[in-house]
């Protein structure tokens, strides 16, 4: 069996959500708290990217803080490769759910992003030194436009879709039982 790192990428501002979405709770635990649980089953060890949390593995955004998704993929990538593990299984801390649909359908050969949900993604470990680089280069730092530089594939998964809680009414209808975001 490889080793997987989970990473849950934490550090965003949350501008849509209004406060720090991350921390908003979902059945008495924090969205945050729900997503390394999520992630949990189908990885040797979780990281939280872009925050610091007494007790949990936590990685600063890599170069510097405020890079967005990529920082926090840039951190666990590195981290990933320095500690014998092939790849990184990643998502963001408002996607409370990870089902096994997904892990399935990410994990494999080679880099992958959910489609409609580009931030839950497999990433080899090698890929490392290419993101520091695409980092260094361009002003570009969506998550799609790494997609496109390392031609991961998109993965399909049938519905419903991975819960993404982008505002608080999203939270509201998760809470209800009902999709939230795309």
């Amino acid at each position: 069996m490889i080793r997987i790192l989970g990473a849950v990428l934490a550090g965003g501002r949350a501008t849509r959500f209004g406060s720090d979405k991350a921390l908003a709770l979902l059945d008495g635990a924090s969205l945050l708290d729900h997503a390394l649980r999520a992630l949990a089953p189908w990885c040797e060890a979780v990281a939280i990217c872009g925050r610091e949390v007494p007790g949990s593995l936590s990685l600063a955004d890599r170069p510097r803080p405020g890079m967005g998704p990529l920082g926090g993929l840039n951190a666990a990538l590195h981290h990933a490769a320095a500690h014998g593990f092939a790849g990184v299984l990643a998502t963001g801390c408002d996607m409370p759910r990870f089902p096994p649909e997904v892990a399935r359908a990410l994990i494999g050969e080679g880099p992958a992003a959910l489609e409609g949900q580009p931030l839950a993604g497999y990433w080899p470990a090698t890929l490392a030194p290419v993101l520091d680089a695409h980092l260094a280069a361009s002003d570009d730092r969506s998550i799609r436009a790494f997609l496109k530089l390392v031609g991961a594939r998109a993965a399909a998964v049938p519905a419903p879709s991975l819960p993404n809680v982008n505002a608080p009414a999203d939270l509201v209808a998760l809470r209800r039982g009902e999709a939230a975001g795309k």
